[in-house]
């Protein structure tokens, strides 16, 4: 795919991203803007993924750039906030994505409990991850699978050295590099089970 044509189609939610960054400023919550949209459609669309997994929804930036990675591309993606699953559902509508996204409502936990895996590729954009939601991702990506990881660097004290510790771990992690200015982490799963 020419990098042209990622620059277009990402550029395609440019209105929806804004709309992201003023809802934050209004409701003031914590739905950050993604700021390297045609890099995270690059990386999806590289993968070739059926299935995604996708943590924090926001209002559905995201998702409409993952979705939009291939015609069969189906996604999961998990959002606490109320306010946002329904902003998020109404944006796919509009989007032509209310088939292949799905959004689920409540705590990474407990929808987590419910979704069998194995996905394709998996994207955290909340605050720092834990370990524990890391392992959870894990378990649910297939060998080989891409975790996209926004936000390590907030990552602090025991919880930072955790993570260290797991990602420095080669027969589970491989580090494939960054997007995002070097904010988003990509960590290929090295083997292991689906």
């Amino acid at each position: 795919m020419k990098a042209a044509n990622v620059e277009s189609d990402a550029a395609r939610f440019e209105a929806l991203r804004a709309e992201t960054d003023e809802h934050r400023q209004r409701h003031g919550c914590n739905a950050y803007v993604f700021e390297d949209g045609a890099g995270l459609l690059a990386l999806a669309r590289a993968e070739r993924p059926e299935r995604i997994l996708e943590l924090g929804t926001a209002i559905g930036y995201t998702a409409c750039l993952l979705a939009s990675a291939e015609d069969r591309t189906q996604v999961d993606t998990i959002e606490r906030d109320p306010c946002h699953v329904a902003l998020a559902r109404e944006n796919l509508e509009a989007a032509g994505f209310a088939e292949r996204v799905r959004v689920h409502h409540g705590d990474f936990f407990d929808v987590l409990a419910d979704l069998p895996g194995p996905y394709d590729l998996a994207f955290f954009d909340g605050l720092a991850p834990s370990l524990s939601l890391i392992e959870h991702l894990y378990e649910r990506l297939k060998p080989n699978g891409l975790l996209i990881c926004g936000n390590l660097c907030l990552a602090q004290g025991a919880n930072q050295r955790l993570l260290d510790a797991e990602f420095a771990y080669a027969e589970r992690w491989h580090i494939d590099g960054h997007i995002e200015n070097g904010a988003t982490s990509l960590i290929r799963k090295n083997g292991g089970s689906t």
